[in-house]
Parts: C-alpha cells; sequence; structure tokens
C-alpha cells in the first residue's frame, strides 16, 4: 500500500512553491501562515527530506522540492478543473467573491441575504482580503475593486463612486464646539486613514490651510475600523458614505458637516473575460450591479 499523505499539506506545498511565499500561499488557501507553515513542516517530516529553503523574500524549492512540485501543482489543477466542470454542468452552484474587509462587512455581507433569497440554488463564498487578488491564479469569480477602473484583460464594471463624509459620536458633537465649517473638525482629534492623507486633501478641497492639528489622531488601515472608532467617541472620523449610513440611520454616528466630497477611486466588479458565462456568475453579477444603483 502506498503512503498517504495529508491532502492539506499537500495543497500547501502546491501553494507555497507555486507563489514563493507562505503568506501568499496561505492567502490562496484561506488559512493564516502559521497553519501553512505547520504544514509544510509536517510534509517534510513525512517524507524525511527538506523541500523549502527560507530566504529574507520567501521560499524557495529545494532540488528534491523542485522535482515533484510540477506534478503536485498539476495535480491541484487538475482538481480545480474538475470543479469548474461540475459548475458548469449544473452539479455544483457557486460563485466565489474577493473583496476588502470593509466593503465586506459595511456593504456587501448585509445585503446577500437578498441574492439568497433570489437564487437559493447559488453558494456564495466572500474572501475578505485587502491583497490584490490574481484572478488568472485564484479561484475567484468576482473581485470587488476600490481604485480608478484599470484593470488590463479583465472585465471591468463599475458599480459606484463613493463621497467621503466626516462622522461622530452624537455625544461628542453635542459636548464639544460647534462645527458650521470644515476647519472647525479641527477642534476635535481626527481619526486618520492608513496613510494620514483624507483629512488633508478634504480639508484642502475646501480651502483650509495647512495646519499641524490634521497630522494628530489615531491612524486605521480599514474604514469599518474608524467607524467603530468614531462610534466610540475617539474623535471624528473621515469615511465614505456607505460605510457609515446604518450607523446614521440607527443614531450611533452624526454627520459632523454637510460636506460631502467625491473620492477619485470607485468600486469596480472584476472578472476574467469568461466568467459570465457561468450562470451563477452572471446572476451575481446582475445582482451586484443593481444592488449598487439601488
Amino acid at each position: 500500500m502506498g503512503r498517504v499523505l495529508p491532502l492539506l499539506a499537500l495543497r500547501a506545498f502546491a501553494e507555497a512553491g507555486r507563489y514563493g511565499s507562505v503568506k501568499r500561499a496561505a492567502e490562496a488557501m484561506g488559512v493564516t501562515s502559521g497553519a501553512v507553515s505547520q504544514q509544510l513542516r509536517l510534509l517534510e517530516e513525512r517524507v524525511g527530506t527538506s523541500l523549502f529553503s527560507r530566504t529574507r523574500y520567501g521560499v524557495e524549492l529545494t532540488e528534491a522540492g523542485a522535482k515533484v512540485h510540477p506534478v503536485m501543482l498539476r495535480a491541484f489543477d487538475q482538481i480545480e478543473n474538475g470543479l469548474d466542470k461540475l459548475e458548469a454542468d449544473g452539479t455544483v452552484q457557486s460563485v466565489t467573491i474577493c473583496t476588502v474587509p470593509s466593503f465586506a462587512a459595511s456593504w456587501l455581507v448585509p445585503r446577500l441575504g437578498r441574492f439568497t433569497s433570489l437564487h437559493p440554488e447559488v453558494e456564495v463564498r466572500v474572501e475578505a482580503s485587502s491583497t490584490l487578488v490574481d484572478l488568472h491564479k485564484r479561484r475567484v469569480d468576482v473581485a470587488i475593486r476600490h481604485g480608478l477602473g484599470d484593470y488590463p484583460g479583465l472585465e471591468v464594471i463599475p458599480l459606484m463612486a463613493p463621497e467621503l463624509i466626516p462622522v461622530a459620536s452624537p455625544r461628542l458633537l453635542a459636548e464639544g464646539p460647534g462645527i458650521t465649517r470644515p476647519v472647525d473638525c479641527l477642534a476635535y482629534p481626527l481619526l486618520q486613514d492608513s496613510d494620514r492623507s483624507d483629512w488633508r486633501l478634504w480639508l484642502k478641497a475646501f480651502e483650509v490651510e495647512d495646519d499641524p492639528r490634521i497630522e494628530r489622531g489615531q491612524a486605521f488601515d480599514e474604514d469599518f475600523l474608524l467607524v467603530r472608532a468614531a462610534e466610540a467617541g475617539q474623535g471624528i472620523a473621515l469615511v465614505r458614505d456607505i460605510y457609515a449610513r446604518e450607523e446614521v440611520a440607527a443614531g450611533r454616528l452624526a454627520v459632523a458637516l454637510d460636506c460631502p466630497w467625491p473620492t477619485e477611486f470607485a468600486y469596480y466588479a472584476v472578472t476574467l473575460p469568461q466568467a459570465t458565462e457561468r450562470p451563477a456568475v452572471a446572476a451575481f453579477v446582475s445582482w451586484l450591479i443593481r444592488e449598487a444603483r439601488t
């Protein structure tokens, strides 16, 4: 009887060798980097030889690993192709979506119930990641991207162009100084985006001169974290309107000043050119467009 090896460990080997990175392999598999590293160690222990060498840039296949990796990679690609054929035949109806965590949590996920009601036969899988997914290498049907819409070789469908609005806890605004002009926001702590650029650009758009107070305040790399910090009364957040609508409607946040500012970036649905030939993907993209317009 041949040696039986854990499928997860073999998949970790195939993906780490494909990308030369444990982190990217983890993203492809939807697990943590630690889980991939553990599976690679397990596999090396089982076969009794080193399959990877670690470098400052990631991982590289050893001579032994390089000999078997192409075979392993083809095997998993054949499995993926088999699943694609099952879905194309209607045996399995599924759509995998990838988008940034903020958009997934604040806009997409709360609406998915409506899609399921319309298409109960379609299983939707949502991957929330800030990493730009490669649709040619990852098993993702639709990527929802925030950018300028320049994605060569892909089908690009505009969805929406959010505006930046300043929001804060109603209690914070009630207890603090009044805000009637954009410059008045500087009297409060400013909750910042990760590169601390949005407040500066917003204030500049309303002709507010540079001020050292613009740079102060905590910084967050996701909009939903900015929204939560604003809810907690930690300052004023400048966020995309689609991320704060529910909180404003519920009274957990208030618009500090009615001065929305159009952002340069918009949201787009991005697919491979042939992806919408699958009925499940076509149905999801059509639904997504309707929801965005609504």
